[in-house]
């Protein structure tokens, strides 16, 4: 599913951030842990197609993501990947429903409400439904952005330190969901993150130094 070959990337006047090769199937799950400073967001936006490596390859499936144009990488990334971010962004005007059916159409994907419908009451979310972003507790748009990654129903999910803002009970919680909702429609999961709580819920966990 996902394989990447000796990736490396320099940002001016700093050091140079050498990554271990990563191969994650299709149903895995994997961790990828480091504390600040050792390239964890740098890599992630890598794998997503967002920066491009001084060296090193990405294939996603047939794919090899940097041998695309800028656009079609942008396609390719709304259609077979799923984002999500430390700190969710949402179309604040918008309710629940609705950031979910514009994602949707920012895929180019026809919207499909009553798949929607069915991802929000799987995770918890049916009653908030019309809610405005802004009303939503952190828990529940850390559900809304596994939602919205999911929509698409991509075959790779990348996340960026997404339980750091929660407790010990909704950390747990929405890493399960995540596995879980991977697993129905067989995406590969990496979460990348510094939070140590999260080492014994992965079968696979690299660490970055």
């Amino acid at each position: 599913m996902l394989q990447t070959q000796s990736i490396a990337h320099q940002y001016k006047g700093t050091q140079r951030f050498h990554f271990p090769d990563i191969n994650c199937n299709a149903g895995e799950t994997m961790l990828i842990l480091g504390q600040s400073g050792v390239g964890k967001s740098t890599l992630l936006h890598i794998l997503a197609g967002i920066l491009q490596p001084k060296e090193g390859k990405v294939q996603i499936n047939d794919t090899s993501l940097y041998n695309l144009s800028g656009s079609k990488r942008d396609k390719f990334r709304g259609k077979e990947i799923g984002l999500i971010f430390q700190k969710p962004h949402f179309v604040q005007s918008l309710n629940a429903f609705d950031n979910l059916i514009l994602a949707q159409k920012m895929a180019g994907q026809s919207p499909t409400p009553q798949k929607i419908k069915a991802l929000l009451a799987g995770l918890n979310l049916d009653q908030r439904i019309h809610a405005k972003v802004h009303q939503m507790s952190q828990g529940e748009l850390q559900r809304l952005s596994i939602a919205r990654a999911l929509v698409n129903e991509p075959g790779l999910l990348l996340a960026d330190e997404p339980t750091s803002a929660l407790d010990d009970a909704n950390c747990t919680e929405v890493i399960k969901l995540m596995q879980s909702h991977a697993q129905k429609v067989n995406a590969a999961l990496i979460i990348v993150t510094h939070d140590k709580r999260l080492k014994d819920l992965f079968p696979k966990t690299i660490e970055l130094k």
